[in-house]
């Protein structure tokens, strides 16, 4: 799913193309895409774009007259931009915004459609849509220890709720709580107040970062590798590779179609965290340690 920095890029790669353009028209592929029903989505046509901003992970396109598109790419859903009166995909088309000078194209992979767009009235209808978690790069440590500890949760669950943080999902988390070397089952009650401003500096540091590096990128062209999955990450998505710092090996913990990556050595003190699959599995058998998954993986002579 798109998170604070991919969103932002689309945002980079947006402002230049659409604000200030009369937005002409709006195909409709999927009839699911569309979740609202008032004001109508005919009410769009022919008004100039005024704004685009993020609202966590949405995108708000702002219209004449305080009217609002809000769009969620939830997984899968991806934006492409295209020559004026493009066709749109016909198996992974979902829409097209068309400007005089060219066509938004939303686009959506797999079967399962989630992607969403709304169609709201001014600020109280935009903030319906805003699950109201502090925005990371903004706040202050005061307000992110606030957020951080308002509810008693696991750190990943914490940094990944909507509600607590603004646009942090299953990639950029891992990536925070590997630069902050925290593990992701901590429970946030049981924070030091140095271990707080870690993850609070290593919150603003890896999404500031790559939050500049994928707006430099979307300078050239529009963005079209959107991914979770990106060289130069350090522990997401790079389960059994090395850790960049120590050169242990990244582990994982899955559950419900989500994967969480960490290192054992650098966040966990060498502990290697039980996978619900595998260790119900294995039961007494599954490793704790490095040392032991060592064993485990290494044939006896």
């Amino acid at each position: 799913m798109p998170e604070l920095p991919d969103v932002a890029a689309y945002l980079h790669a947006l402002r230049p193309r659409i604000v200030g353009r009369r937005l002409e028209r709006i195909r409709l592929a999927s009839p699911f895409l569309l979740r609202s029903v008032e004001p109508p989505l005919s009410n769009a046509a022919g008004r100039r774009v005024t704004a685009v901003r993020r609202l966590g992970k949405r995108i708000a396109i702002g219209l004449e007259g305080d009217l609002w598109l809000v769009i969620h790419l939830m997984i899968a859903g991806r934006f492409r931009w295209l020559d004026p009166g493009a066709n749109i995909p016909r198996r992974l088309g979902l829409a097209a915004f068309d400007f005089e000078h060219g066509a938004l194209v939303l686009t959506e992979a797999g079967t399962t459609k989630r992607a969403s767009l709304d169609v709201v009235d001014g600020a109280d209808g935009l903030a319906a849509h805003d699950p109201g978690g502090v925005e990371p790069l903004e706040t202050d440590l005061a307000g992110f220890s606030r957020a951080l500890t308002l509810r008693n949760h696991t750190l990943k669950r914490a940094l990944t709720d909507p509600r607590l943080f603004s646009g942090i999902g299953n990639a950029y988390s891992d990536e925070i709580l590997h630069r902050a070397r925290l593990s992701p089952v901590t429970w946030t009650a049981r924070l030091s107040e140095e271990e707080i401003a870690r993850l609070f500096d290593a919150a603003r540091d890896v999404l500031g970062e790559w939050t500049e590096r994928l707006c430099e990128e979307a300078e050239s062209e529009f963005p079209t590798n959107v991914t979770a999955f990106r060289p130069g990450m350090a522990a997401h998505g790079r389960y059994g590779e090395p850790c960049p710092d120590c050169g242990a090996p990244i582990q994982r913990i899955r559950y419900a179609g989500n994967e969480t990556n960490y290192c054992a050595a650098c966040q966990t003190g060498g502990t290697v965290l039980a996978d619900r699959a595998l260790s119900r599995l294995l039961g007494k058998d599954w490793p704790r340690t490095l040392e032991e998954l060592e064993k485990l993986r290494t044939p006896d002579p």
